[in-house]
């Protein structure tokens, strides 16, 4: 399943944890964990011109899309659900965060129905606890949830470029995923066709004059 999932792209790639690996629950429990990531975030983002809650929003992005995006491979490719319970993680920058799984974890769990599992177990689990802490930080949890969706999406468009044969499967598991109490109305279109979220990540804010300065599902360039 690592190999399978590499060959996904690199949002879906899960490591082997070893000793500097941290465990995931030290980032989902702890204010102080998050705040230093999005300090960081803001740093690399321009530093002090970069308004807070822009560099909250945008780390809070990455976040969700890094664990979303490997339990949305295992779900398309073997229909099951990887759990996240012993995830580790690497705070580092520059490329998507560094995610690793034990080998006994890396099986998942079969489920009748993953839109239900992965609602269960990941977005009402780990990924509710990133908006929440990320919320602290002065975000709208309609920013913060259109990222959800946003991650979605994204894990659907790489699964679909990388294996036409799953792009089908992937788009009905997102779209499935979209529909769910917390995300619906969060988006319009087709997920990895014509995608469009309804919220701003506030990507936007980085350089207001610079057109380039949105994200690929861009509310504003709508």
């Amino acid at each position: 399943m690592r190999d399978s999932l590499a060959a996904l792209g690199p949002y879906f790639e899960v490591g082997r944890p070893a000793g500097d690996w941290l465990p995931l629950r030290v980032l989902l429990d702890s204010p102080a964990a998050l705040t230093e990531r999005v300090l960081a975030t803001r740093a690399a983002l321009g530093g002090d011109a970069v308004p807070p809650r822009v560099a909250a929003s945008v780390a809070q992005l990455g976040l969700v899309a890094r664990l979303l995006a490997p339990v949305f491979g295992a779900a398309v490719l073997d229909g099951r659900l990887l759990v996240l319970d012993e995830a580790s993680w690497q705070p580092v920058l520059g490329g998507p965060m560094p995610l690793a799984l034990p080998d006994s974890a890396l099986g998942g769990v079969p489920y009748d129905s993953l839109v239900d599992a992965i609602t269960e177990r990941v977005l009402a689990g780990p990924v509710r606890a990133l908006v929440d802490l990320t919320a602290g930080l002065s975000v709208s949890p309609k920013v913060l949830w259109g990222n959800v969706a946003s991650g979605i999406n994204g894990a659907a468009s790489m699964v679909g470029a990388a294996r036409p044969d799953l792009a089908m499967r992937s788009r009905a598991l997102a779209t499935g995923l979209l529909e769910v109490p917390v995300l619906r109305g969060s988006a319009t279109g087709v997920p990895g066709v014509d995608f469009r979220r309804r919220s701003c990540c506030l990507l936007y804010r980085l350089g207001p004059a610079a057109p380039k300065a949105v994200c690929g599902d861009c509310v504003i360039m709508a």
